[in-house]
Order: structure tokens, then C-alpha cells, then sequence
């Protein structure tokens, strides 16, 4: 199965308590494990493909991109527009949260996929 996520940017700024970040949140309702694994796209470079986590049978994982890292080592790049592709053998819930605090007006947004 596959989840599509086009619209992603992790912006280097933040203003306040609060850090700019981007989430992307998992809940496993089979009982068995499952690996999640995520493909970062951009409108200039080549993919990146290697960002993998697990997520425990009957349980939640909320992944914060801004701490990823793929099997290479390469972090989500900051400042970048990019889109992401979760990919998944069974079927899984996502909700993608970004919160900006670029400005002083701290924005959140969030989609159920």
C-alpha cells in the first residue's frame, strides 16, 4: 500500500519555545508488526529512498522527520520543498503534521491520509 504526501517543507527557522517540524504519524491497528518505509522526492535532485521505521503491532509512531535519518545517514533536507511516498504491506493509518514557527504567528497544519 502506498500513502502520498506532496506538499512537505521542514523549515530551518523557528522563533520562540517551539521548533519548527514536520511529523509524520503512524497507527499500526494489525497485530503484528509492520515496516513502514519512506521515499523523499524534490523538484530538482534525485530521490531519497531509505528513510525505514517499525511500528509495533496495535501501536502508534509519531516520526519526527526533523530527527530522521536514511539508511545512508542523510538527514531530511531543511528548507527544501519535497514530497513523500509511505510505503507499507499491510494497511496503516498516517496523519502528516507540519508546525512552522518561522514567525511569531506560529502556524500548524495537518492531513489524515
Amino acid at each position: 500500500m502506498k500513502w502520498y504526501i506532496p506538499d512537505c517543507f521542514w523549515h530551518s527557522k523557528s522563533n520562540g519555545v517551539f521548533v519548527s517540524h514536520e511529523a509524520v504519524c503512524i497507527l499500526n491497528t494489525n497485530d503484528t508488526p509492520v515496516k513502514v518505509d519512506i521515499t523523499l522526492y524534490f523538484e530538482d535532485r534525485d530521490k531519497l529512498p531509505g528513510y525505514s521505521v517499525e511500528v509495533g503491532a496495535e501501536r502508534t509512531l509519531h516520526i519526527r522527520m526533523d530527527q530522521m535519518r536514511n539508511a545512508d545517514g542523510i538527514p531530511v533536507p531543511q528548507d527544501t520543498p519535497y514530497a513523500a511516498v509511505v510505503e507499507c504491506e499491510k494497511n496503516i493509518t498516517i496523519q502528516y503534521t507540519r508546525v512552522d514557527t518561522s514567525q511569531p504567528e506560529m502556524a500548524i497544519a495537518t492531513a489524515i491520509i
